[in-house]
């Protein structure tokens, strides 16, 4: 069997990337260690996503090209909920190349897209 267990990105500031995934996606917080600055915070299917500050703070902690896929409840539900919190989003939820979603940058510029099951089996095609 092979399982995805743990995924780590690196942030500029662990606590506004923390701050953002709990109350934005819902992760929740698995554990932290502040003297190495970093978080890891849970999915409900159990994934931890690693955030690891990197840099000073000030300067764009090095990022790779990661592309994270939340699955929600309800895109439109959630898109909405998000852009009245003042949340920007990249593209509003419409049929994409990867099928029917919406995608939004966090705070240090990671692409994050939200599907859901029945939208994507609806409007998002094959």
């Amino acid at each position: 069997m092979v399982k995805l267990d743990h995924l780590a990105i690196t942030v500029r500031d662990y606590r506004t990337s923390r701050d953002w995934y709990v109350g934005n996606l819902g992760l929740r917080v698995e554990f932290e260690v502040a003297d190495r600055r970093t978080v890891a915070l849970q999915d409900d299917g159990g994934l931890t996503l690693f955030l690891v500050e990197e840099g000073d703070g000030v300067r764009p902690a090095p990022t790779g090209s990661v592309f994270l896929t939340f699955q929600v409840a309800d895109v439109d539900a959630k898109y909405g909920e998000l852009a009245a919190g003042g949340i920007a989003f990249t593209y509003v939820p419409q049929k994409l190349f990867w099928g029917y979603g919406a995608e939004l940058l966090d705070p240090d510029g990671y692409r994050i897209g939200l599907w859901d099951e029945t939208s994507m089996r609806e409007e998002g095609g094959s």
